[in-house]
């Protein structure tokens, strides 16, 4: 969304000045805009001019007292002479103070401003009273300072309130306060506590490049739109709580200990900098207020529901985040650094591939659930032939391949290993082995195949299914061969040989087997059957059946005993890697 146009210059050159008090240094003098009639401002003028002016005023009128020295009973007097009989409080129609001082305490409460109430540039020496204003037109306060606290505790800003490049001095409260208008606070310095409990923004709430260099607490606050803290700088501890329907933190700056607690909002943190630990954290239900009233989430009512989704880690340090029931199947993570420390409590969900059974190029496909990147979805969908169900880049995405994702899925296995969650971490080594598979630039052709075989065969040791699939079907193999040529046609008796000598004497007996004979005619019958399972489950036991087998049927013995316990102990490391806690 493109920056609202700057405003214009609140001291232009044409200003019929006051003058009063000119000297050689100051020929200007007081910059205070001419009362109509007369040629001093309102400060400057004789008691009965100031009197007969001030007569003259009306609730609803528009009043222009640019650069105007204000004191505390001046403003006073002026605000008097403006009180609605209906209400007793003020109502002013347009209302321009730009680059006016306002030398004691400002006492705008209740005041109600029909049209646009301009304060930029203005000084507030003394306290700004605005509790419980209404602002019906736009709301500036560009450039504005304010010297001692600034009250705008239940204020209701009907339109755009702009505040972009105003410096609060001392604390700064907008607590209760209602922004039905584009709240902008860009490049806005707050060098005290900043509060803004129980706010209300109908749209967005602009904090770009605002600076905070002490406690800050936003919230509990309300935002329909986007809250934009893009480029600010938190000097202090942080507790942000909000229900917001997106949150942009690029390229922020957190130099003491955050807490962010939300509903509803989709967070981009990319390029985020903080220094000491930084929590995100969903919130399950409203937010409660100190007196124990529940914050009013009307404004978000069109929210599907209150899930807090992470848009983007990017150019993060993960080394002090922590991420506490938050959805990251949208989330972009390339680029993070230290993601293996980064700390997951609670239910962090990720996308998944796509269900069911897919045709592809004419051949079935079916993918095994398990937890996936959304830059995984990204690539996958951008690939010739890709099945439906894998979700394509948005704007602004970037394209990225499996070089670079598998380290991040490798440093969010660690991640989930060191948690102690070992199927979690499964997941992550599984997503590891996909990028390295199909990695053309990275993993070498001969790794390639090793890593094509490992995944054909067993879903890289985590899915005992495929694993035992495969047994069986060796088994099966084994069966049909050893009864086809290795059981021999008859089991070889042991014959007894011997001779007698001439005249009698001892006989020497010679005992002997003959060889297994290939087998014909009819080679699968039960009997046969039966021999051939003995032999192959003694096989993937590493055990001798001690059957007789042909030439043939030895070799096949030997390959079964060699192949069908690997593809065992696969199916074995496949459940324990999916049950190891």
């Amino acid at each position: 969304m493109p920056h609202p146009s700057p405003e214009p210059s609140p001291t232009p050159p044409d200003w019929p000045h006051c003058g009063h008090g000119t000297t050689p240094e100051d020929p200007v003098g007081c910059r205070g805009i001419h009362v109509p009639g007369h040629t001093a401002c309102l400060a400057h003028l004789a008691d009965a001019d100031r009197d007969a002016y001030l007569v003259g005023l009306s609730p609803g009128t528009d009043i222009d007292h640019r650069g105007t020295p204000f004191t505390a009973p001046l403003l006073d007097a002026l605000l008097n002479t403006l009180r609605d009989p209906a209400t007793g409080h003020p109502r002013l129609g347009v209302a321009r103070f730009g680059s006016a001082t306002f030398h004691g305490d400002a006492r705008f409460r209740s005041t109600t401003f029909q049209h646009a109430a301009r304060f930029g540039s203005a000084t507030f020496e003394g306290v700004a009273g605005f509790g419980s204003a209404t602002f019906h037109g736009d709301a500036r306060f560009r450039s504005t300072t304010f010297q001692r606290a600034a009250r705008f505790r239940s204020a209701t800003f009907q339109r755009a309130a702009r505040f972009r490049s105003t410096p609060f001095q001392h604390a700064a409260r907008f607590g209760s306060a209602t922004f039905h208008g584009v709240a902008g606070f860009r490049s806005t310095t707050f060098q005290r506590a900043a509060r803004f409990r129980s706010a209300t923004f109908e749209r967005d709430a602009r904090f770009d490049q605002a600076v905070f260099e002490r406690w800050v607490s936003l919230g509990p606050l309300v935002c329909a739109g986007r809250v934009r803290l893009s480029g600010a700088v938190f000097g202090g501890p942080v507790t942000l709580s909000l229900a917001a329907r997106r949150l942009e933190c690029r390229r922020t700056r957190w130099s003491s200990t955050a807490e962010v607690r939300l509903r509803y909002a989709t967070v981009d943190f990319t390029h985020a900098d903080f220094e000491y630990p930084l929590t995100i954290a969903a919130e399950a239900d409203p937010f409660v207020l100190p007196d124990g009233r529940t914050v009013d989430e009307q404004a978000l009512a069109h929210m599907p529901d209150a899930t807090v989704r992470m848009a983007s880690l990017r150019g993060v340090d993960a080394a002090h985040l922590v991420l506490a029931d938050v959805d990251l199947s949208e989330c972009l993570f390339t680029g993070t650094v230290h993601l293996d420390q980064l700390r997951l409590e609670g239910t962090c969900s990720f996308d998944t591939v796509p269900p069911r059974t897919h045709w592809r190029r004419g051949r079935l496909v079916r993918f095994t659930q398990r937890r996936t990147l959304a830059e995984e979805h990204h690539w996958r969908a951008s690939r010739p032939a890709a099945v439906r169900g894998w979700n394509p880049a948005v704007f602004g995405a970037g394209r990225v391949g499996p070089a670079q994702l598998a380290p991040v899925y490798r440093a969010l296995r660690k991640a989930f290993e060191d948690g102690k969650n070992e199927p979690g971490a499964a997941d992550f080594y599984y997503g590891e082995m996909e990028m390295r598979r199909h990695d053309r630039t990275g993993t070498p052709r001969a790794e390639r195949g090793l890593l094509h075989g490992y995944w054909l065969l067993s879903g890289y040791g985590l899915r005992a299914s495929r694993a035992l699939g495969w047994l069986a079907a060796a088994m099966l193999v084994t069966i049909v061969l050893l009864m086809g040529f290795g059981l021999p046609k008859d089991s070889p008796k042991q014959e007894a040989t011997g001779t007698v000598p001439p005249g009698g004497g001892k006989v020497t007996f010679e005992i002997d087997k003959a060889d297994p004979q290939n087998p014909t005619g009819d080679r699968f019958t039960g009997k046969r059957f039966d021999k051939a399972l003995n032999v192959t489950l003694n096989s993937v036991v590493f055990r001798s059946s001690g059957q007789d087998l042909t030439t043939a049927g030895t070799y096949i013995e030997m390959t079964s005993r060699l192949v069908e316990p690997a593809l065992l102990g696969l199916a074995v490391l496949a459940v324990r890697n999916r049950v190891k806690r």
